[in-house]
């Protein structure tokens, strides 16, 4: 058995931002031309008026401020309120692994592999652009890797589910290095009109590097442990798929084809489970909560990470302890908890633990309980 480790991660951030003052004034004037067009059954009391959003309101419900989008200027055009994105040849890179490569390079580069060195990518994403060829191996194609590479879907969790993957693999012996790669065009599968949840989302892509760990030649973070956990649940859900063109009428503007959640039922339900998988999983490993100096969350809605994190460290964190990001990306699907692992975590002691945690529809939830170690 080989241990595995995490030597390298990178970020691929979009250039454009939309700030909450931004998406109020658009989804605001959507509104309102909503409301006009359909002022004789609102008036009549057949129709119920669309109600303006605010900054205020999407801050204390979220903790959001600001959003990275590939295109904005769809989103805040009141007459189109979705991402602009051009249709692209068969022989152009797909967005995704276009916004892979820059995240691949980064973690490569971090960990001082050559980029065939590497065995596996894993394609790990909430949504694909595609069904077929797997993204994963037109990632492999442009990055350069040897070997093999798959996608998998498992919503928000699907970066911790690929790195439990990949660890598992390099524990076996079948491979030596695995990229997981979370490209997250949220913007695409996102209801930028729905008041209720139409500041939710930003666009990223994360890269986790994961070798053995007699391999790694400088700081790095060995996984001592890693556990998956699934319930179904129809509260999160998306039914846009291949089999959309087979039923009539598929081509309406349905709005049960973008994301859709019960929030309330959501929060209910997960926070505990969420907690129950945690701490499962800490005391298994005979991990104390004084013993964990860094908590990396989904990085989904403020106030349920501020739950999770008192639960877990029996105390509320620091900002040091339980870093936040969502602020500034809003949520990121798979790729949130890993920004906020690699953006806060070089600061760690040589021995100091922390986990990663993501969860999200399915349910799902998973958990990496990694230990910071100095070059090998």
């Amino acid at each position: 058995m080989h241990q595995p480790a995490i030597t390298g991660t990178g970020v691929f951030t979009p250039a454009e931002v939309i700030s909450n003052d931004e998406l109020v004034h658009s989804f605001n004037a959507y509104a309102d031309r909503m409301n006009a067009r359909h002022a004789a059954a609102i008036a009549a009391g057949e129709a119920e008026p669309m109600q303006h959003s605010s900054v205020e309101f999407i801050v204390q419900a979220s903790g959001i401020e600001n959003r990275r989008v590939v295109n904005k200027s769809g989103i805040l055009d009141p007459e189109v309120m979705h991402p602009l994105l051009r249709a692209r040849a068969d022989d152009e890179p797909g967005l995704m692994a276009e916004m892979a490569v820059a995240a691949c390079s980064d973690a490569l580069e971090m960990a001082g592999v050559a980029p065939a060195e590497v065995d596996a990518v894993i394609c790990a994403a909430s949504n694909h652009e595609r069904p077929y060829p797997a993204i994963a191996v037109e990632i492999q194609n442009l990055v350069g890797t040897s070997g093999f590479g798959f996608d998998m879907n498992v919503a928000c969790s699907s970066a911790t589910f690929g790195i439990q993957a990949a660890a598992d693999m390099i524990r076996a012996g079948s491979i030596r290095k695995a990229l997981v790669v979370n490209p997250e065009v949220c913007s695409g599968h996102h209801e930028w009109r729905d008041r209720d949840c139409h500041f939710i989302f930003g666009d990223v892509c994360t890269a986790t590097l994961i070798e053995r760990e007699a391999d790694a030649t400088g700081p790095h973070f060995t996984i001592r442990s890693t556990r998956l956990a699934t319930e179904f649940s129809n509260n999160i859900r998306n039914n846009n798929g291949f089999l959309r063109r087979t039923r009539p009428g598929h081509m309406e503007d349905r709005r049960d084809m973008l994301f859709v959640q019960e929030g309330r039922k959501v929060f209910k339900q997960v926070l505990p489970l969420v907690c129950a998988h945690i701490a499962g999983h800490m005391k298994d490993e005979g991990i104390e909560a004084a013993d964990l100096k860094r908590l990396w969350l989904h990085q989904a809605n403020k106030t349920m990470n501020d739950f999770i994190g008192k639960k877990v460290m029996g105390r509320t964190p620091t900002p040091e302890e339980q870093p936040n990001i969502l602020q500034d990306y809003a949520n990121t699907s798979s790729a949130g908890s890993i920004v906020a692992f690699a953006q806060h975590s070089d600061d760690m002691a040589d021995g100091d633990i922390g986990l990663i945690c993501s969860f999200g529809a399915g349910y799902s939830v998973g958990s990496v309980i990694v230990e910071r170690k100095s070059a090998a």
